[in-house]
């Protein structure tokens, strides 16, 4: 939780697959009424070994061969509600500072294009210089432990997560990046702890290695953008055989806009994203932020969930990652460009 000059954001990670919009509206609500008005950004690491039956969308049920379980729903608000009260109860003066790298051979692509592999740190510090929180942002699909697996986990980024917070003794708060086309390099629990503990190296390198900024202005804009109408490509999931025109309509499922956040906080700034990107598409949306903010990254699965958005190019492809992109070939280029647009814009009407 981060506050000034009455904005409030309130950021939540969640080992969850993914986040619908009902959940975070559910969520908004409950924090709003409890601490006041505020900017929620609800992100799911999207673990693919976390708990089910949290979803209201049919259609994510569906896909993800699951139910809604009340109980299971309930009681994920309420974990996630009375973390942000535990935040707002220990809130002090802070400086924020963040640095950028490569994190190379713990990942690989999908598709045939190049992937992002560069991770960011966001350290939050008391003005002496002691670290409070850290906030690490990396594309990777935490699918380590497979489909064979049956225990709640976090998966890799969980390993990693979880030794940051042991070495600096702070919370470590992982935000998914561009992950659309991006699958770790290799898979098990011998991998997963690997990759986990490479991951918690670099980010432990790069916390230690930030000098928090002094006084820094926190920025915040939302905003709608419509991104078509949602269909499911027969062609793309069953074979280029099948007739382009074929396909499922999902207009009653699936909305026709797509909610993103932008946000910036001294050197570092981001936008949300509610789905899977292509790297390149998420290329495209940090490079509008370069010259003003040294470091950007996107917040991917946050807010909400609309599947996979690829590049036009890309989306001619009939590959399980096309089979997802719901929008079409032009609905990745609309919300790239909305993004864009965002992050360009931020803080224009805040100054």
């Amino acid at each position: 939780m981060l506050e000034q000059d009455g904005r409030r954001l309130v950021w939540i990670s969640a080992d969850l697959i993914a986040i619908d919009r009902t959940l975070t509206a559910d969520v908004t609500t409950t924090i709003e009424r409890a601490l006041g008005p505020a900017t929620v950004i609800v992100s799911a690491t999207h673990t693919h070994s976390g708990p089910g039956g949290f979803v209201d969308s049919e259609a994510m049920g569906f896909a993800a061969v699951d139910r809604l379980a009340r109980p299971v729903r309930g009681a994920i608000v309420t974990a996630l509600v009375e973390a942000a009260k535990r935040a707002d109860g220990r809130r002090l003066p802070a400086r924020v500072g963040a640095a950028s790298a490569e994190v190379p051979d713990v990942t690989r692509p999908r598709l045939a294009a190049a992937i992002d592999r560069e991770l960011t740190v966001v350290k939050v510090s008391t003005p002496a210089g002691r670290p409070i929180a850290v906030i690490w942002n990396f594309a990777i699909h935490p699918t380590t432990l497979g489909a064979r697996n049956l225990k709640l986990s976090g998966d890799v980024t969980g390993v990693a997560a979880r030794a940051v917070e042991a070495a600096l003794g702070v919370p470590a708060l992982f935000v998914n990046g561009a992950v659309g086309d991006v699958s770790p390099r290799r898979h098990g629990r011998e991998a997963m702890r690997d990759i986990g503990a490479r991951l918690a190296r670099a980010v432990e390198d790069l916390a230690r290695r930030i000098e928090p900024r002094g006084a820094s202005t926190l920025l915040t804009r939302t905003t709608r953008v419509p991104v078509g109408t949602a269909a499911l490509s027969l062609r793309h999931c069953l074979g280029t055989w099948i007739p382009a025109a074929l396909t499922l309509p999902l207009r009653s499922t699936f909305p026709s806009e797509a909610s993103l956040t932008a946000v910036a906080l001294g050197d570092v700034a981001w936008v949300t994203v509610p789905g899977e990107l292509q790297s390149a598409l998420g290329a495209r949306i940090k490079a509008a932020g370069a010259g003003r903010w040294p470091h950007r990254f996107v917040a991917g699965l946050s807010n909400d969930y609309l599947g996979y958005f690829v590049e036009r190019a890309e989306y001619e492809r009939a590959v399980y990652v096309t089979c997802a992109t719901l929008y079409g070939a032009e609905g990745g280029e609309r919300l790239t460009e909305a993004a864009a647009t965002l992050l360009r814009g931020l803080g224009s009407d805040q100054r």
